[in-house]
Order: structure tokens, then C-alpha cells, then sequence
């Protein structure tokens, strides 16, 4: 695979470059197994729609087709769920959950340039650990919920889809 740049300019990184190695969507960690990708999460509706507003030229234009965004307000009515399960940026970085330098949004900043092939040692692996410990939600859904009830503990399940699990099949 020729190896690319990509270069990033949007409202939260100007001048930004990565290296993308691996081929889109392949040559995961063993430990990391997403049930969505990037593409079917936006479709989906995560976030309210806020996240990826403002950086559509990093990323596939396919990826934006369905989408569900909202580039002036987080609108919870967008999430799959309608549930608002997300904590705000400011307590992502209080929490010290943000590498500001690579990935200023967060977790899924993180997982879609993952996704288009960039890889960080260290920090991959340091967000495959945060992904994995989304599996105690995974097990209290499963532990208090009918299988694929989808009416039951709805704001724990847009929780997980955001972590590209997907809850409908819980």
C-alpha cells in the first residue's frame, strides 16, 4: 500500500498531518473488533449530529451521504435512541479521556482516522482499552433487557453505539 498524508484544517486543528499505513477498515488490533464502522454510525445518528460538521473534507464523502447532522446545535432527536449519552468536551478533557495533539474530539476523532488507516503506538492501544471497557454497559443491558428490547435503558444503548457497538443487536 502507498503510504498518504493526510492534511487537517478545521475548527478544532490547522496544520495537522498524519500518516495513513494500513488500507481502510482492515488490519485491526486483534483486541479491537467494531461492530460499526464510521459510515454506519453517522448514518445511524450518534452525537446528536455535532460531531463531524466541520471536518467532512478529512473523510470519505460516502461516509456524509446518509449522515445525520446537525452543524448548529447537538440535537439528541438525530440519535438513533433520541437519548442525549454523551458528556461534553470540556469533561472529556478534565477527565484527561482527549489527546488533544492527535485526536482533539475525542474517542471517535480517534476511531475514524484509525478506521482510514492511521495508527499511533501507544495511543491506539490506549483507546482499544477504553473501547473494550465499554463491555460493562454491553453486560448490564444484557443482565437487565429482554433480548433486542430496544425500549429498555435506550440512553445506556445510544451510549454504546457510540463506541461503534451495536446495541440494537443486545
Amino acid at each position: 500500500m502507498k503510504k498518504k498524508i493526510v492534511k487537517v484544517s478545521d475548527k478544532f486543528q490547522n496544520g495537522y498531518k498524519y500518516e495513513l499505513t494500513e488500507p481502510v477498515g482492515r488490519n485491526f488490533h486483534p483486541d479491537f473488533k467494531p461492530e460499526l464502522t464510521p459510515k454506519q454510525m453517522l448514518a445511524l445518528g450518534v452525537f446528536g449530529g455535532k460531531y463531524m460538521t466541520d471536518c467532512k473534507k478529512e473523510f470519505p464523502k460516502d461516509w456524509f451521504t446518509r449522515a445525520k447532522l446537525s452543524p448548529e446545535y447537538h440535537d439528541d432527536t438525530l440519535n438513533y435512541f433520541h437519548k442525549h449519552a454523551s458528556q461534553s468536551l470540556k469533561i472529556w478533557i478534565k477527565k484527561g479521556w482527549i489527546n488533544e495533539k492527535h485526536d482533539p474530539r475525542g474517542w471517535f476523532q480517534w476511531y475514524c482516522r484509525y478506521y482510514m488507516g492511521r495508527r499511533l503506538a501507544g495511543e491506539d492501544e490506549r483507546q482499544i482499552k477504553r473501547w473494550k471497557a465499554i463491555g460493562r454497559h454491553i453486560s448490564q443491558i444484557k443482565k437487565n433487557c429482554r433480548s433486542k428490547d430496544l425500549t429498555c435503558r435506550p440512553t445506556q444503548r445510544q451510549a454504546v453505539l457510540h463506541w461503534a457497538y451495536d446495541s440494537r443487536k443486545i
